[in-house]
């Protein structure tokens, strides 16, 4: 229990250094109200914006479309500098092309495991608010911190399951293992 409590604070120090490096290239801006931002609604509060002055990240004030998924208000949203998105964090757990991905955290309502689209506007992974049946396959719920509560799933941008830890074993796989139908 203590390994695991270490190796969870060390594991969340390194992302939060990850973070911070990231955003150190990012200005941080204060909105005093909601403003469409590139086409986003960003919420009032704290934004960041590359060197160049196109938007980096921020909290959403209502609901927004990415291609099927329905994203809820209060999600965070990541771009990259050529302003396609990179990743979203979601304010709540969320159903996406048939599994509900998980969202906040205890660091906040967004400020969990991130939900990562390919340009199309397809699910490409997540981690799951709890066990699920992904495909017929038996996949572990996740989250950010720590490999014993799951793993990302992970789909093909034609939505076929990539990638899974397992909840129990399946056609030869044994639970707990990373199952990947494609091997």
């Amino acid at each position: 229990m203590k390994k695991t409590v270490i190796f969870s604070i060390l594991l969340c120090s390194f992302f939060c250094a990850m973070f911070a490096a990231s955003q150190s290239q990012a200005v941080r801006k204060k909105l005093d109200t909601p403003k469409e931002i590139q086409g986003y609604p960003c919420a009032k509060g704290t934004a960041w914006f590359f060197a160049d002055g196109k938007l980096n990240r921020c909290e959403i004030s209502r609901p927004i479309n990415i291609g099927d998924a329905k994203i809820p208000f209060g999600s965070i949203i990541a771009l990259r500098p050529d302003s396609k998105l990179d990743f979203v964090q979601l304010s709540d757990d969320t159903q996406i092309a048939g599994v509900t991905c998980r969202g906040g955290s205890f660091q906040g309502p967004a400020g969990g495991s991130s939900t990562e689209f390919y340009l199309s506007g397809k699910l490409k992974q997540c981690y799951l608010a709890g066990n699920q049946e992904v495909q017929d396959v038996p996949c572990m719920g996740g989250g950010l911190i720590g490999d014993r509560r799951g793993h990302a799933v992970q789909f093909s941008e034609g939505g076929r399951l990539q990638s899974c830890k397992l909840t129990k074993d399946f056609r030869g796989w044994r639970r707990g293992e990373l199952f990947q139908p494609g091997e």
